[in-house]
Formats: C-alpha cells, structure tokens, sequence
C-alpha cells in the first residue's frame, strides 16, 4: 500500500508515436464517440419520448443506450483530450474512476444483454406466458436490480477495490489508452496480484456462463422460427439475431484475450487493437444493430423529429408576429 499511494498519476499510451498520426486517430475516434453519442441519444430520445414504445424490449434497448453511452464515455473523452493536448497524464483517482466505470457499465450491459436474449425467447417461443413473465415490475427489477445495474455495482467494487488495493513496485506507465486492469497488474509487485486474477476468472467464468445462456437462448429461438411459414418472418429474425450474437462473440473473445493472457506476452500494438474491439466497437455498433435497423424507432425518431420542427416554426412566427 504505501508504493501505491506513492503514486500520484499513471501515464497512459499514446495512440500513435508520431504527432501527425496521433492527431489523425484523435479526428477518428472523436468521429467514432460523436457517432456513438448520436446513436445512443436517438435512441433514448425516441423510447423516452414515445409512449407507443414503452414495451419491455424497448425498455431495456433504452438501457443498453445508456450503458452504451456511459461506456464509451469513460474511456475516449480522456484519451481525446490526452492526444489533442500531447500528453499521457491521468491522475490516481482518475485511474481509479475509470477502473470502477468501465467495469459497471461493461458487466452490466453484459447482464442486459443476456436478460434481453431471456425476453427475446420468451416472445418467440413462448408467447402466452409473455404478459406474466415479462410484466412491468419483473423487468424493472431484471434491468435495475437483481441483473444488470446489480451485477454492475458488485463487479466494479471488488475489482477497482482488490486492483487498488495493491502494491505497486514497477512505475506508473499503463501501456493502454485507458486504465486496463491487466496493464496495471504489471505495476504490482512479484505475485501481489494473484487475489485481483482470482477475481478476474471468476466474473470471466460468470461472463462465458451469460454468453452460453444467449447462445442457448437464440438456438431455441431459430427452431421456433424456422417452422415458421413466412419467409419475410424467418429472414427478419435471422438479421437481427446473427448481427446480435457476432457483437456479443466479438466483445467477449476480445474481452477473454486481454484479461486472460499472460501479463509477460504482450505488445502495445496488439493490446491497443484489443481493447478497442471490446470497449470502443460493441458500443458503436449496438445502435445500428438493435434500433436503426427497427421501424418502429425510426417512426418515433420520425415523429420526435417533426414535433422539433413544428416547435421552431410555431416560435419563429411567433418572434415575426
């Protein structure tokens, strides 16, 4: 502990070695977080908005774009304002933030994600056991407690809280664009960090045990589809679903292989490209993926869109009259 409060501020990795490529990757992943938070806002907005989508499904996609939002927004914003002010500086409590964040919103959207394939085959297989199973309050108490805000609040406690808790020997460079818990076990003295690695398996284990849940789910759900008749029915759940599981399979190898891997083989390239894959691609693709695709939020984005209209021009007669 006292080598750890030693230490004031970590300094993170640049994303690029040269000044001009430094400055070309900041214009694409501000492009990248603005498009993440148009997105994700849409998307709030409409569900929030339209009281035609105040459905469990449309509930908890309102939660996955504020999981999304609050993702994404833990760990580019400072690396952002990292390069465009050249530097690599983040201070002890802002490591110690970023840590707690990152780690609720991704276990919790991790959690929402295997609630959302549960309500998904519910609909499907299961339709008139759908009003009582998937009422008002059972979602409420799925999204916000017992699963996916829950499960985010236990997991980022015992991790920024066993992570911190150690004895840091080795300096305070993370070789990472944010503070990644496996780039600071590096810092930790010789074998003081085993306890953090325990914990780190167990919710990776929890982690391939939702993702079997998913998987097990969607399977169930493509048998009931494919005795459908309708074709157009059949092509439609295909396209959501596939699209679904490869971004859940796409973050969780990503997120295996960076937290599993031995801390002594590594390259900086290798788990910079890593860590975007399962903190910076899953978030930006979700809105594409579970809403842009969808009708009935393009109505709403529709409607929400004119009544802005509508409201400037009643104001803007209003200021000539």
């Amino acid at each position: 502990m006292p080598n750890s409060i030693s230490i004031s501020e970590f300094l993170l990795l640049p994303l690029a070695d040269t000044r001009q490529l430094q400055l070309l990757l900041f214009w694409l992943f501000l492009g990248i977080y603005l498009a993440d938070l148009l997105g994700n806002g849409l998307i709030s907005t409409a569900v929030s908005c339209n009281c035609c989508l105040h459905t469990p499904m449309y509930f908890f996609l309102l939660n996955l774009a504020l999981l999304d939002l609050g993702c994404i927004s833990t760990t580019v914003p400072k690396s952002l304002a990292n390069t465009l002010w050249d530097t690599r500086a983040i201070s002890y409590a802002g490591c110690v933030a970023q840590v707690f964040f990152f780690f609720f919103f991704i276990s919790a959207e991790l959690a929402l994600l295997t609630i959302m394939s549960y309500d998904c085959y519910i609909a499907i297989c299961k339709p008139l056991h759908y009003g009582t199973r998937m009422d008002s309050r059972a979602c409420a108490t799925m999204a916000a407690a017992a699963s996916a805000w829950g499960a985010g609040v236990l997991s980022s406690v015992l991790h920024t809280a066993s992570t911190f808790s150690l004895a840091l020997c080795h300096g305070n460079v993370v070789n990472q664009f944010f503070c990644e818990i496996p780039q600071i076990l590096k810092l930790s003295c010789s074998a003081s960090y085993l306890r953090e690695v325990v914990i780190i398996i167990f919710s990776l284990s929890l982690a391939f045990g939702c993702f079997v849940f998913i998987v097990v789910s969607y399977v169930q759900i493509f048998l009931a589809v494919l005795r459908m008749p309708s074709e157009q029915v059949r092509h439609k759940a295909f396209s959501t679903c596939l699209p679904h599981l490869a971004v859940v399979s796409l973050f969780l190898s990503t997120a295996f292989f960076a937290y599993l891997k031995p801390l002594s083989t590594s390259s900086p390239l290798l788990d910079l490209m890593v860590a975007l894959l399962y903190s910076v691609v899953p978030p930006t693709l979700n809105p594409i993926i579970y809403s842009m695709r969808n009708r009935e939020i393009r109505h709403a984005l529709r409607k929400v869109l004119q009544y802005e209209l509508f409201q400037r021009n009643c104001m803007k007669e209003l200021r000539e009259s």
